[in-house]
């Protein structure tokens, strides 16, 4: 909005020309983002707590050191929406498709995690919506938003600079590989809306302890802002041997306002938390990120990023799996971190070094773009 009502007068005030600058409004981005999520926080939280006087439901099989969480609000993925909305439609430039799309995935999340957690609270219950309802709504959202993108991708194979001989908008790239995509063609839509659901999954399965999933989000926010930019730039594209996808540059703004509305929320969510992100937020983060992944072409890089995601989500599966087969469960408890609380690790302990194995993987996922 701010790039379409400054940008035009920077011929008679020549500093508006910085509107022009993606870093400049990625910066721009983050303060915002961090500054509404400051400013309109405490609020955000009194009306939940005047809403929910008994807080997010606990579960009873869970560590014995939940139980003092009682009366702790959830929805806190509220304010983490405001902010990214209000920041990303402030900085970004307003014919952006591709952050319209994300930003299509990012709320509709959002609002089906809100009745999820309304259904929780209502219930009395740590089951709300039906996995069967979640997962129907998370395949009507996604679908919509990959239909957009890879309409936005085949126009992209007609753009000046664009390898035309690259299937952008049904292959699948494949890490430490140049110049090269898997066509899955059609099935395409399938793969990335796997991608998006699985993402969204993920980050909700992590989010169990105060503080354990919004740093991780909020530090694969950061890389993937950073590639976006790359992958939208055809200089720093062909220098890295990237596949150049243009428009998607513009996502960096909207990472950097996830950033800086992570980095508010983490604010009030940090040890003892003031309040929960909930399926509000979860969800929403996730849905961002697989989206995002699979618009700038670095989907398999999402899993090595969001490794500690993947990592949280393959121990569910495995316990599941395990106990049904055998009868016996690999793990004390699942999500894996529920495990090593029940293993006698103090809650900030599972929670810092989590937040040490993510930033070591999006070290190595940023490897990627140099090692091909």
């Amino acid at each position: 909005m701010l790039f379409e009502l400054l940008f035009p007068l920077s011929q008679e005030f020549g500093g508006l020309r910085l509107f022009q600058y993606l870093t400049f409004r990625s910066g721009g981005a983050v303060i915002t983002a961090l500054l509404i999520a400051w400013v309109i926080g405490p609020k955000v939280i009194r009306w939940l707590k005047s809403k929910q006087p008994q807080g997010q439901p606990i579960r009873t099989d869970g560590p014995e050191t939940h139980l003092k969480k009682k009366g702790t609000p959830t929805m806190g993925g509220v304010l983490i929406l405001i902010a990214v909305t209000v920041s990303t439609l402030l900085w970004m430039d307003l014919s952006s498709g591709y952050v319209w799309a994300v930003l299509i995935v990012t709320l509709g999340f959002g609002v089906l995690g809100f009745f999820d957690d309304y259904k929780k609270l209502t219930k009395r219950s740590t089951a709300g919506l039906s996995s069967r309802g979640k997962l129907v709504g998370q395949l009507a959202i996604s679908a919509v938003a990959t239909y957009w993108i890879m309409h936005l991708h085949w126009a992209a194979e007609f753009r000046p600079g664009v390898d035309a001989t690259q299937p952008i908008a049904t292959g699948l790239a494949i890490p430490f590989i140049k110049d090269y995509l898997l066509n899955f063609g059609i099935f395409f839509v399938a793969v990335a809306v796997f991608i998006m659901i699985g993402a969204s999954n993920a980050v909700n399965l992590t989010d169990g302890l105060d503080g354990l999933a919004i740093v991780p989000v909020m530090i694969a926010a950061g890389v993937f802002g950073f590639i976006a930019y790359l992958v939208g730039n055809a200089v720093f594209a062909k220098y890295l041997t990237l596949l150049f996808v243009p428009g998607t540059g513009e996502l960096a703004v909207f990472c950097a306002a996830l950033v800086g509305a992570a980095l508010g929320f983490l604010w009030f969510n940090a040890p003892p938390a003031m309040v929960f992100m909930g399926d509000t937020g979860s969800l929403s983060m996730g849905g961002a990120l697989g989206a995002v992944a699979v618009a700038i072409k670095h989907e398999i890089v999402l899993g090595i990023v969001g490794g500690l995601f993947v990592l949280e989500t393959v121990s569910v599966i495995v316990q599941v799996a395990s106990f049904k087969l055998t009868g016996k469960r690999v793990f004390m408890m699942a999500p894996i971190h529920h495990h090593f609380e029940k293993k006698g690790w103090a809650e900030s302990t599972v929670v810092v070094r989590f937040w040490i194995i993510a930033a070591v993987l999006a070290l190595v996922g940023l490897a990627t773009l140099k090692l091909r």
